[in-house]
């Protein structure tokens, strides 16, 4: 507390008894001023600076009680004390509940000064350490709002930069007459537009902490569709995902590892230029674990069998998989393949 007296106003109709107060607190260390009316305390508190109200109950034409809310109505209204001679408890909890921090019994002995005096210091201190906490609570939502609003600009600038070393890439794919090295860039080009994408989300988002997993693999696999179909491609897919917010990093491995699976459908699946379907499916499970399934429905898998490709896709899955913490299994259908990856939530 500060070393500077504490500055009290004592509201009370009786002048003898303001006298009173104003000695006996002042020689306890406070500054006391009085009001004799509720005309003359709203004026005074209307000038600010009073650390703390002891309200008498019992004043000319109304109470305490109806003086409450205009003693407590400001933006920074003091400590209340409420002040009575009645024996009625009712009296003192309805000022408790009506926003009174304390309430002494008056009397005109010295217990009633040294009672006034404790429940006066108490209650400012209490004010002050409530203030206090809410202050630093304030701050705390200041910074993290200022933080949110960094990393919203963060995530929007590196979507857009993201956009262009995409855009950079496809313009190089296109130069390029070698057909393997084509292809090695448009696949890297679709995996930096699923993480660009899973960005572009995060600025929009309410939450960053979180991606909805279903609008975001939704957008994905039309972009995936778009542009496999631009190359050529006669399949199609289609996507099911239940409506889930999955945690931002794990939402990056998702959608990497879709981007790799539906691709390697896309190409493997259905080979030249064959029709088909790919179906992906997002479901949770009861145990708080969250299925993926990439299903084709085309030349199926053989287990052991050589890698088609250069196997870069299939280590990004393992990859994803394992960031993931989740298992990858590979099942075969008549006809086609099912990915299945299996992992927790949180």
């Amino acid at each position: 507390m500060s070393d500077a007296p504490l500055r009290i106003l004592y509201i009370d109709d009786d002048p003898a008894l303001g006298r009173l107060v104003e000695r006996g607190l002042g020689r306890l260390g406070f500054t006391v001023e009085h009001a004799p009316d509720a005309a003359a305390a709203v004026e005074r508190l209307a000038g600010g600076d009073i650390d703390a109200v002891a309200l008498d109950h019992y004043l000319d034409g109304t109470t305490g009680l109806d003086l409450i809310p205009q003693v407590l109505g400001g933006p920074n209204p003091p400590a209340l004390i409420y002040v009575t001679s009645s024996g009625d408890a009712a009296i003192a909890v309805a000022a408790l509940k009506a926003g009174a921090s304390d309430y002494v019994a008056k009397t005109v002995s010295d217990d009633f000064l040294q009672l006034l005096a404790s429940a006066i210091r108490q209650a400012v201190e209490n004010r002050r350490l409530i203030a206090a906490k809410e202050q630093a609570e304030r701050e705390v939502r200041d910074a993290r709002d200022r933080a949110e609003l960094l990393l919203r600009e963060v995530n929007h600038r590196v979507a857009n930069s993201l956009s262009l070393v995409s855009s950079l890439i496809g313009l190089q794919a296109n130069l390029l007459k070698e057909e393997d090295a084509r292809q090695a860039l448009l696949e890297t080009q679709a995996r930096i537009y699923a993480i660009g994408e899973l960005h572009k989300r995060l600025y929009t988002a309410n939450d960053i902490r979180f991606v909805e997993v279903d609008d975001y693999l939704a957008g994905l696999i039309r972009n995936l569709d778009e542009s496999l179909t631009a190359e050529g491609s006669r399949a199609r897919s289609s996507v099911e995902a239940a409506a889930l917010l999955v945690p931002t990093d794990k939402a990056v491995s998702l959608g990497v590892a879709v981007t790799e699976l539906v691709t390697n459908a896309f190409k493997y699946a259905y080979p030249a230029g064959e029709g088909g379907e790919v179906r992906i499916t997002l479901q949770r499970l009861d145990d708080e674990r969250v299925r993926l399934s990439v299903r084709d429905y085309g030349v199926g898998w053989v287990e052991g069998a050589k890698a088609k490709g250069t196997g870069l896709g299939t280590r990004i899955v393992k990859a994803m998989a394992s960031s993931l913490n989740a298992e990858l299994d590979y099942i075969r259908h008549a006809p086609g393949t099912e990915v299945v990856l299996s992992f927790p939530l949180g």
